[in-house]
């Protein structure tokens, strides 16, 4: 069965002690508050409204869980950077990612980046942050831009990462070959 087929949210935790224990693999996804996350993940499952979006940066406040078929789970964690949101609940969303970050290894980090404006110093800072796992990185919102411009973006993206791939929620771009790869990083178990 293809692990994607039939999710279903879990659970959202919104402090470190909520986060549940390590176990099964997991693929978590990052990206700048209004990157385009959840619009991912529900493209990914072939869902609709699974995953909660909005068009309001830093709408997603917790970490929240989504199970797959075989038990494998995608983890949605909060945006990083612009949000209209007090600093001291900024500084609890870092605490927490980095809680979630630092108590397991995750089969795979999907780092979202808008293709617009893709490699931000804040981008290049979560990359460094995370060191060698296996990643994926996928520019949403392609389908705004130009052949020549996402050309130029990849090319910008691929500084910071060997897997760039263009996405859109919208045209579908890039969806089969991202969940392709992530079945696989899915199956293999954490990566070494």
């Amino acid at each position: 069965m293809k692990p994607f087929a039939q999710a279903r949210f879990l659970f959202a935790a919104g402090r470190p002690a909520d986060l549940p224990p390590a176990g099964p693999a997991e693929v978590v996804f990052a990206g700048r508050s209004n990157v385009g996350k959840s619009s991912a993940i529900n493209a990914l499952l072939g869902r609709k409204g699974l995953a909660r979006t909005s068009k309001t940066p830093g709408r997603t406040q917790t970490i929240n869980f989504y199970e797959l078929a075989d038990g494998a789970r995608l983890v949605d964690l909060p945006g990083y950077g612009y949000a209209r949101v007090p600093l001291p609940l900024r500084e609890h969303w870092k605490k927490l990612v980095g809680a979630y970050l630092e108590s397991r290894e995750p089969a795979a980090v999907v780092v979202l980046m808008d293709a617009r404006h893709p490699a931000t110093d804040l981008d290049a800072q979560l990359l460094d942050w995370l060191g060698p796992r296996r990643l994926l990185v996928l520019l949403s919102k392609a389908d705004k831009l130009s052949r020549a411009e996402q050309r130029a973006a990849v090319k910008k993206a691929t500084a910071l990462s060997d897997r760039v791939c263009l996405f859109s929620s919208v045209t579908r771009q890039g969806v089969d070959e991202a969940r392709d790869l992530l079945t696989g990083w899915l199956q293999a178990g954490p990566a070494e």
